[in-house]
């Protein structure tokens, strides 16, 4: 592991502009930004409420350049920092699942905008894929009348997915299954089935940037050859769980648009549609069954 530099700053702007300089050399993106986010970990306070002016403490100085040491070794600052925001929670994050990102915070707001899923009051919905619990969570705690089932086929993930609910304070509204696509639910039983799944092609996950392809799992990036495996069972099966009338919400790969649409039709839904990210991305896919 890298030797971050070990001369005393004069204070905390000075250690973060160091810091930053030494990540720069070493090929670390963003390493400015990505100083000030552990700074203001280590100092528990938001980013924008950094005192830069202050003397660091050696305990602020210990921790902060720990984690240089592992941003210059190429691990995320998310798992370095151990936390992350997700809409309006702060979760864990760790090796165990997927960092949340804001495409999936889309995700749950399509989810949120389909009126016709919220009429009653408490649909029952399935996160499949739930990883470190981030779609789940955020469906309990902004719709508390709703009842969500979290799954997951890795029992690490759904370990850290616990944690997350319990730290957010919404045990009593989630049930944590280990197992695949549907898991347990009974045919005609599911309000809506939102998933992010694996959906990168095996040989693409190779490719990736270090941080992704080293670092997060890699069953939860790897979706087979062409990146549509976990769909075609999952869109079989959630044709069956789900009532009429129920939805699926996917988050899918910018290519595969028309690949997912031609499942869901085969599959019998209706109402496919398409959707982009804030990046003008292919990013969503949203369906009804009859």
């Amino acid at each position: 592991m890298p030797e971050a530099p070990k001369q005393k700053p004069h204070s905390i702007e000075e250690a973060i502009a160091t810091g930053a300089k030494w990540l720069n050399a070493k090929g670390i993106n963003d390493a400015r930004l990505t100083c000030e986010w552990l700074a203001s970990s280590l100092l528990k306070v938001n980013r924008t409420q950094i005192a830069f002016k202050e003397e660091p403490t050696e305990g602020f100085l210990n921790g902060f350049r720990s984690g240089l040491c592992r941003l210059a070794d190429g691990e995320p600052v998310q798992y370095v920092i151990g936390e992350w925001d997700f809409r309006c929670l702060t979760l864990t994050t760790d090796k165990r699942a997927l960092i949340p990102r804001p495409e999936t915070e889309q995700l749950v707001e399509l989810v949120f905008s389909e009126k016709r899923l919220w009429e009653n009051g408490g649909p029952l919905l399935y996160d499949v894929g739930t990883g470190s619990g981030a779609i789940a969570i955020s469906l309990a705690y902004e719709r508390p009348k709703c009842k969500v089932v979290a799954v997951d086929i890795e029992e690490k993930a759904l370990s850290l997915a616990v944690e997350n609910a319990e730290k957010c304070k919404v045990m009593d509204r989630i049930s944590f299954v280990h197992g695949r696509n549907c898991a347990d639910a009974k045919p005609g039983t599911i309000d809506a089935v939102i998933s992010n799944p694996p959906y990168i092609a095996s040989k693409v996950v190779d490719a990736l940037p270090r941080l992704i392809r080293d670092f997060e799992p890699r069953t939860a990036l790897d979706g087979g050859d062409d990146g549509l495996d976990v769909y075609r069972s999952l869109v079989c099966d959630a044709a069956i769980a789900l009532k009429r009338g129920g939805f699926v919400f996917f988050e899918i790969g910018d290519e595969q648009g028309d690949a997912v649409a031609t499942l869901l039709e085969e599959a019998g839904f209706t109402e496919i549609k398409i959707f982009s990210d804030f990046a003008g991305k292919t990013r969503f896919a949203k369906g009804r069954i009859d």
